[in-house]
Parts: structure tokens; sequence; C-alpha cells
């Protein structure tokens, strides 16, 4: 691997009036070639870049090449560089600058030459220069627990899909009890999120969150994202940044697409149950990141009955200049998938060898009870962005989307247990269909206005977001036998209106201390169509439905401080409220629809060395966290139910580490101690109170990738091995039981030569047998006759057992070659 290393010489004519130089603000890299064998002398590009008046790259040219390979890297590269502009006193100015650009070898020590200046489009002011460093710059953190990830080398790590990128984050954990394609239930800073409950989740700026889903208020699919194409997360873990909006209680993910390398990239894999994996991504080699194009399809028939699956995904986008001061982004995603479920087995019937498998402990393990569980799911997504510069640095963005999207899911979480039957007649079943259906269109932008105060740049952003779900959500039971449904559970169409805005600003007052701030207001209008009313009540015959109309408001003030210790240590202190929106099918007419609040508060350090190709970073913070109402896994809906008030106590450290191109290490350890309050206690004792269940309290994890080049034959080869290591505490059951600690391990291998990779990856390489979901409830398994136990006893879903994976990837570059 090679480091490319970028001097900026800008230059200027004018002596007459002093001219502050432009600040990067983006420069990521560019990329080696990949169709280049490796280096034994530098190879140097010399670009003229012109840089206007909003610092934005207009126009690139190739003064020198050093090879079409290496000019198209340069270029593509210097096409995404951001700076605050140049300017001569307030007014803004349009710079030509040469840029040498270097491609050497890691060994080498970069060497830059010095230009000579080309003309400039305008009277230029007094010569300065100013060095770009290698890697673009995310804006500050509002929190400790505001982490802007690059996921760079540790793409490498073995991840089932773009979900498992969550886990960079500390304190995450992941856990799906309904198939591969269901959402995945995500446990974050001490909460039981569910599948989106608590953690607002968005795709660079679409929200995934469907409101009043009928498996669960807020329920989030990441499935569909393509890995290949997430070129960054910004995983904000607390309500502290004025931006983050409804289902924001433990936090937001958006997940920052991009495709650095150019040209086609096609990755065939096959593994252990005939798992299929096929990607194709292709990135025009003119273009820069924000234009590509993905397909992926998957195929398998899963690690035991009942578990197959098959789904494929697609997802384009593609960045245009409308001008030197505009750019229009627009992106679209298309997606299907069907699954099947095992659901759950209770422990004794396992231990005992009772379920319809074989009766070795292996196949007891992995075995079920109702085939008929499983589900199915289609999204499709459309997004159009505007981002504008402005006069004085200001920029204004904005963004239109809309989404289409249906699901359907059938679970099974107690046997023969819930039903009701006729008299005479034996139980049917609690097998529980869930479905959704609908539409959700939007917009969303944000305006800075580049401000100065004092002769410095105040950041202030204004926002607003304004989105309109209409969704029909049913849950139903189905009959054990044939599947047919035999009863209702709810059935509504949803019309929700959220509109919100928020205003953040940041200042700093002393050189060592820096005040963010800001508030969101958001408002909600609810219209619920019941269409599950009875068709008679005491006063005779009844229309079968009836209409509810509901209104919701709540403001959210978030702050921080920020005090630099030292120039890489930094203290930061932060706090906000946040809020969950009201499931609409839980409310009544003409009702103030009621939110559940949370006051978050979060103290810690931060620590940096490094601004190149090797960096540490390390964090870490305590906090603490107050919900007015939370939700709770309920066995008997298959859905969270409320269950009154609750609090959290938590610290976590986290640690990144980068040298030059070769070691990529992420890791972190989190604490986290949930539980409802005592009644009448204090708010301040956050660490009495029952222990809330299935939120583990001490989470682990390891990401480490390491890549090299050695020779083969007289021929280069490049190679990378890679490490995805996981421990969980053991997690709290109702009725004062804990389950097992787990510890996974997940290796990978890679070699290329030339265009030709491959890879071979092992997940679960010691082949546990750990439980993915467990719980702690009565049920009846046993039959529609048998009688029902009052005793409740331990439930589980099995994790994967090891799988291996091998892959082959061939990069193309379908752009020839000019002399």
């Amino acid at each position: 691997m090679f480091i490319p290393t970028l001097v900026l010489w800008l230059l200027s004519a004018s002596p007459e009036a002093p001219v502050t130089p432009p600040v990067p603000v983006e420069a990521p890299p560019p990329v080696m070639p990949a169709d280049v064998p490796p280096l034994t002398e530098a190879v140097r590009v010399l670009l003229r870049l012109t840089i206007d008046s909003g610092g934005e790259v207009s126009q690139v040219e190739v003064q020198e090449s050093g090879g079409t390979a290496f000019d198209r890297a340069a270029m593509a590269a210097a096409l995404r560089w951001r700076f605050e502009p140049a300017r001569q006193g307030e007014e803004p100015l349009e710079v030509r600058v040469d840029v040498p650009v270097m491609f050497e070898p890691v060994a080498l020590s970069p060497v830059m030459e010095v230009e000579e200046p080309a003309p400039p489009p305008k009277p230029e002011p007094p010569a300065f220069s100013t060095t770009v460093r290698g890697q673009s710059a995310a804006p500050p953190p509002v929190a400790v627990g505001d982490f802007h990830i690059t996921v760079g080398q540790l793409a490498d790590v073995p991840r089932n899909s773009a979900t498992d990128l969550m886990l960079l984050a500390p304190g995450v954990m992941l856990a799906n009890h309904g198939g591969e394609g269901h959402a995945e239930t995500v446990y974050l800073r001490g909460f039981d999120a569910g599948e989106g409950k608590d953690v607002e989740i968005r795709l660079d700026g679409v929200p995934l969150n469907e409101v009043s889903n009928a498996h669960g208020h807020g329920y989030a699919d990441t499935y569909f994202i393509i890995p290949e194409l997430v070129q960054s997360l910004r995983v904000t873990e607390g309500p502290y940044d004025p931006s983050q909006g409804d289902f924001g209680v433990a936090g937001t993910v958006e997940y920052q697409l991009g495709l650095e390398q150019r040209g086609i990239t096609a990755s065939a894999s096959y593994g252990s149950f005939a798992s299929r994996r096929l990607s194709l991504v292709w990135g025009p080699p003119e273009s820069t990141a924000a234009t590509f194009v993905g397909v992926l399809l998957r195929q398998g028939h899963g690690f035991g009955p009942n578990r197959a699956y098959a789904n494929a995904g697609l997802m384009a986008q593609t960045e245009l200049r409308l001008g030197p001061e505009t750019k229009l982004r627009l992106f679209g995603a298309s997606y299907g998938a069907r699954y099947g479920s095992a659901g759950v087995v209770r422990e004794t019937d396992v231990v005992d060898a009772r379920l319809p498998c074989e009766p070795d402990a292996d196949s007891q393990f992995f075995c079920l009870y109702d085939p008929n569980q499983g589900g199915a799911s289609q999204r499709h997504i459309a997004s159009v962005e505007l981002t504008s510069r402005l006069e004085r640095g200001g920029r204004f963005v904005q963004q239109a989307f809309a989404i289409a999207r249906q699901m359907r899911s059938r679970e099974n979480f107690t046997g023969f247990l819930q039903d009701t039957p006729p008299i005479g007649e034996a139980q049917r079943g609690d097998n529980t269909e869930q479905s959704y259906q609908g539409t959700t269109v939007g917009l969303r932008g944000r305006y800075t206005p580049g401000l100065t105060w004092w002769g410095q740049p105040q950041p202030v952003e204004l926002g607003y977001v304004a989105r309109y779900d209409n969704v029909h959500t049913r849950a139903r039971r189905l009959r054990d036998k044939g599947g047919a449904p035999y009863a209702t559970v709810f059935d509504n169409q949803v019309r929700v209106t959220n509109l919100g805005a928020y205003l953040s600003l940041r200042g700093a007052p002393l050189e060592w201390l820096t005040l963010r701030g800001g508030v969101r207001v958001d408002t909600f209008l609810f219209g619920v169509e019941d269409l599950n009313r009875p068709a008679e009540d005491r006063q005779g015959a009844r229309i079968p439905e009836e209409s509810v109309e509901a209104y919701g408001f709540f403001a959210s003030p978030r702050a921080s401080a920020e005090v630099r210790l030292t120039p890489r240590l930094t203290w930061l202190t932060s706090a906000g409220l946040g809020a969950r929106s009201s499931d609409a099918a839980g409310l009544s007419d003409a009702e103030f629809a009621p939110y559940a609040r949370v006051t978050s508060g979060e103290t810690g350090l931060g620590w940096r060395w490094g601004d190149g190709p090797s960096s540490l970073e390390l964090r870490s913070a305590v906090f603490a966290t107050r919900v007015s109402q939370d939700l709770v896994f309920s066995e008997t809906t298959g859905r969270n139910q409320p269950i009154g008030p609750s609090q959290r106590l938590g610290a976590f450290g986290s640690a990144r580490f980068l040298w030059e191109q070769h070691l990529d290490v992420q890791a972190s350890l989190a604490w986290a101690r949930a539980t409802q309050p005592l009644p009448g206690a204090p708010s301040w004792r956050l660490w009495d109170g029952a222990v809330l269940p299935y939120i583990p309290q001490l989470l682990g994890r390891v990401d480490a990738s390491w890549r090299g080049t050695a020779t083969v034959a007289r021929q280069p080869v490049g190679w990378s091995v890679a490490l995805g290591h996981s421990a969980i505490g053991p997690k709290p059951l109702p009725l004062d039981r804990y389950s097992e600690s787990i510890f996974l391990f997940d290796v990978a291998a890679r070699a290329r030569w030339r265009a030709v990779e491959l890879g071979l990856s092992v997940e679960n390489l010691l082949d546990a047998r750990w439980r993915e979901s467990e719980f702690n409830y009565v049920s009846n398994f046993r039959g529609p006759d048998a009688p029902a136990s009052l005793l409740a006893t331990r439930h589980f879903s099995a994790g994967a057992p090891r799988t291996v994976r091998g892959t082959l990837t061939v990069y193309l570059d379908l752009q020839e070659d000019r002399p």
C-alpha cells in the first residue's frame, strides 16, 4: 500500500490588503489505482485547480501527467476537496493553484515540489501556502459519545450486513430472533432499543424508522443497505445534537454512503449452509465518491430448519454540478426479501430432546416448533438533495425523499396459550401475523448563514423537517394448522404529519472554551381509522370502524461545553432532552398525544494524537439517563409494551489506532445498568430499583485489520488479515434469572494479485453454541390440548454456528489507459 501526499500552494498577487488563507474542510486523499503494480519510485502528477469563492474546486486540469491511472486518481480526489474560501478582508476570493500530487511507496519519505504560480483569474492577494492532510475533517463532536466513524480498513472484518457496522460504536449489541432479513434488535447505551423504537436511524438524511409499525413503533430495517457502499457512520449516543429527532432516545445512527474505489468491483461468495452472495459495485472513474451503482444478491438455506432466505437490492446515486456553487445529488434504492424463522424454543425441551428433530444435541439446539414463521419485505426509496454554497461561506441544503414500504412477519412466542377458543374447541395457536404497508414523503433542510462576529466565523445552523406517513398496520392470529387467520388483534389506517425545526449554534468565548447549544421543536398530528371495532355494542348494530385524531408537541433543548485542557486533551460535558412520539394505535380521540421524554447527561475526556496516516484517538465518559415511559418486550403480543419510567447509569471507553495504511484497530468497552425506579424514590438515585430485563450490563468489542504486500514467485501480492471479537456479559432475565456470557470470534484473510482477489472468512471461529436472544416466561408448545404450565422457563433463539465463506473478487477499470 502507498501513501499519496499532498502539498497545496495557493497563489496571489496584490499586496494591498491582508488575505486569510482557505481552511480545509474536506480533503480525502487520492486512492491508489487498483490496476498498477507496486511502485519502486514516486509518481508525480501536477494539477492546476481553481478554488472558487465558495470554497469548491470548480476546475481541475492536468499540467504534468504521471500516467492515466494516476491522473484520474488525483483528479477524482481533487474534485472532492472543500475549503473555507480565501478572503481579502470580508470578500471571498477565487484563486488558482498548482498542486503537485505524489504517489509514493510507503518506505519513502514524502518529497514535494513547489511550482511556479499560474496566472490567477483575478487580482491576487499576497502569496501564502497551506498544507492539506490526507484525511477529511469531521465536524466537532457534540458529546464524547458522538462518533464519526470512517469504515476504512475495518470493512475487512466479516459482517453479515450493513447493520453490523453499528458495532464499531461502543456500547452496541445486536440480536435477531426473526431470521435473515428481519430487522436487528439494537441494544445501545443501556437501552433495549428494539428494532428502532429508541434509536433514530437515517440513511444520508432519509429516515428509516417506521411509525406505528405492527411489529413495533419505530421499526427500522437496515438489511437493504449494501455494505460496500457505506463510507462512514455517525453514531450520536444520547440526545445531544439539536438535529436529532423522533426516536432519538438512546441516540441516532446515520449511514453515510460513498464509494472510493473507482471502476467495477465484482464479488462472488459461497459458504456454509449453501450461502451465496453476489455483489457488483461501479464508480465511474471521472466522478466523485458520491456517484455509484451497487447491486447485491443473497441466498442460502440457513443454519437450521426453516431458516432459508433470499433477497436482492440495488442502490444508485449520482452527483451533478449545476454551477460553481451548486450540486445536485440523486439517490434511489430498491429491495425485496423473503426469509424463514425458527423462532424460540424452550430450554427444557432442548435438554430433554423433545423437539421434532434428531435427538442429538446439535439438532435439538437448532430445532423449532412452528414452521409457519418468517416474513417478507419490500422497500423503495428516492431522494433528491440540492446543496448551494452562499456568500461568506454559507450553505443551504434541501432534500426531498419518498419511501414505499411493505412487510409481513409471522412469529409464535408462546405456542398455545393466548387463544380463547369457542366453547368445546381446542386452542388454535398463538402464531401472530404482523403486516405493514404504506408510503412516506418528506422534506428536510438546513441553512448555515456563514456569520462572522468579532472577526471569527460563528457556526449557526437552522434546520427543518416535514414528514407525512400514510400506512396500514395490522396484527392477526393464525391457526396452527394451515396458517389461516382466525382473529384480528388490531387493524389501523394511520396518517401522521411531523413538522419539526431546530436551531444550533457554536461559539468560543475563550480560547480554551467552546460552547454549543440549540433547541428542537416537533409537532405531530395523528389520524387513525380503527378498522377493528365491534359490529355491535349495547346500543345495537354499528359500523365496525372508528376515527381518532390527536395532536402532540414537544421541545428539546440541548447544550454542551468543551474545555481544551491541552492541545490534545479535551473535556466535554453535554446535556439534552429527547423524545419518542406516541404509537398512534394507542391514542384516544382529541387527545393531546403523550410522548416519552428522555433526560440525559454525559461528561468525559477525549485525547487524540496525529492527523495524518498514523493516529490514535481515546475517549471515555460516564452518563446518566432517565425516561418517562419505557417499553419492554412482551411475549404475549410479540412487540414492546409500556412499563413506566426507567433510568440508566453507565460508562464507556473507546480507542482507535491507525498506523500508515497497514493497521487499523478499533476497541471499546461499555457498562450500563438499567433499572425501574422504586415508587417515591428521588430522581437522583439512578442506581436503585429493579433491573430491567434483556439488557446486557457489560459489552466489549474489538475490530482489527492488518494489510501488507508480499512477493510470491517474483510477483507482488497484497494481503490482509482481520479479526472481529464480541464479548457480551450476562443479560438479566425476568424473575431474577441471568443468561450466560457470550464470546464470539470472527476472522478473515484476503490475497490480491493484480485485479484478482481471493478471500476466506470464518464467523464464530470457535463454533460456540450461543443464544442470540433469551427470554423467561410461561408458554405451552406441547399442543392445543396439553395443560398449560404456570411456571416460567427459559426460551431462546439459537445463534449461528461456525460459518465459513470463500470469496472471489475482480477489480475492473473499463477505461483504457492513454499513452
